[in-house]
């Protein structure tokens, strides 16, 4: 048997341990409980252990490199890492392109792309906000026009994370004027080097380079490339942002955060103050209950169904928990609040630095005011 046919063996508890255990054994010390999300050349030893032991895109078919295993390992696999402080990968490639080319890509997409995500030779960022159509992304400007056996691409997008460690970048871009807003978009695979292609890195507030501006100016791009139908982008990258509000609403950065504001908590010497100790119970139970709203989500990828719109309140109820935990860590810190390095002895509390990546949480993945106006419209049915 294969390791995974092992691990398909085991019971959830033995597949955990299995799994705790060999993160301890493998995972490289120095990039433990990082500060800030880490470049490639920085994290790029974890991939190629991940990848060389196979288990670096367990969702995927075993057919196709993967591990073929069930969204309820999945996540416990993620348990685990995050429990571990390891750090988060340049996943675009592995949680995005790849199964959006094992559902809508071609064969030959297929076996030029996939392997190239297993072995770390192509790391993908994505393409989709643009300075005037961020959470309004169908009013997207950047154009993709027919010229021959390939597309000319002109426009900019924004806030590209990762655009300056990428060598691949999948790109929405308007492909037809006629119809409604979502109509006309196609859905493209560009190398990074295409000739065209600037990157400008934009600094974020804990002083890290972490997004950037990347403009294309007649960047020609095969037709082979594009994924999918011509002009049938929108559904794709609609199914895509569905399941990316689903992975950015897991409770896993509130269940950290609070694990944090507890460690926090016994340092100061107030884990017994009353109103600490409220404060802290409240946002576990709040945990709790975002838990049982993230478990209906998972059953219904389980059981092969696209998420509604009614997934926003997944995307916006952890994010705005994830930023009151890291608000009250800030009360709790006093005058250790003030500086984003962490505190002196233990690296993983860190309460500005927290406090500042929960920030973003709230825009990135569609804007929490733009998630209501999707509930408000598609949900409840409330007039424009």
């Amino acid at each position: 048997m294969t390791d995974t046919d092992d691990l398909d063996a085991l019971s959830d508890d033995a597949f955990r341990l299995v799994v705790r255990q060999w993160i301890a054994e493998n995972y490289p010390p120095e990039i433990r409980n990082p500060l800030k999300r880490l470049h490639w050349e920085e994290s790029k030893s974890w991939y190629f252990k991940l990848a060389e032991k196979g288990w670096l895109c367990p969702g995927w078919p075993k057919e196709h490199g993967g591990m073929g295993l069930s969204t309820a390992r999945q996540l416990i696999m993620q348990d685990e890492f995050e429990r571990y402080g390891c750090a988060r990968l340049i996943d675009q490639g592995v949680l995005m392109i790849g199964p959006l080319l094992l559902a809508h890509g071609s064969d030959a997409q297929r076996r030029e792309f996939l392997p190239k995500i297993l072995t770390g030779e192509h790391i993908w960022c994505q393409g989709y906000s643009e300075p005037n159509a961020g959470s309004d992304l169908a009013s997207l400007r950047t154009r993709a026009e027919p010229d021959g056996d390939h597309y000319v691409i002109n426009g900019q997008k924004i806030w590209t994370s990762m655009a300056m460690d990428a060598n691949m970048i999948y790109v929405l871009a308007r492909t037809s004027k006629t119809g409604k807003q979502q109509e006309g978009i196609s859905f493209f695979l560009v190398p990074m080097d295409t000739p065209g292609i600037t990157v400008r890195p934009l600094m974020t507030l804990d002083l890290n380079e972490e997004f950037a501006e990347t403009f294309f100016d007649n960047v020609r791009v095969p037709a082979a490339n594009l994924v999918g139908l011509p002009n049938k982008g929108w559904s794709m990258a609609k199914a895509l942002l569905g399941f990316e509000r689903i992975y950015v609403g897991s409770p896993k950065q509130a269940s950290y955060a609070l694990a944090r504001m507890r460690e926090l908590a016994e340092r100061m010497g107030v884990w017994d103050d009353d109103d600490v100790r409220a404060k802290h119970d409240l946002h576990r139970m709040d945990i709790a209950s975002l838990a049982d709203l993230y478990e209906t989500y998972l059953a219904q990828v389980r059981r092969g169904e696209v998420p509604g719109p009614d997934v926003s309140m997944l995307k916006i109820f952890q994010t705005e928990l994830y930023q009151r935990i890291t608000e009250t860590m800030l009360d709790i810190a006093g005058e250790h609040g003030e500086a984003i390095e962490p505190m002196e002895g233990n690296r993983a509390l860190n309460p500005a630095g927290l406090f500042l990546q929960s920030r973003p949480s709230t825009i990135y993945s569609g804007t929490n005011e733009i998630q209501r106006n999707i509930l408000s419209k598609n949900v409840l049915e409330m007039p424009s």
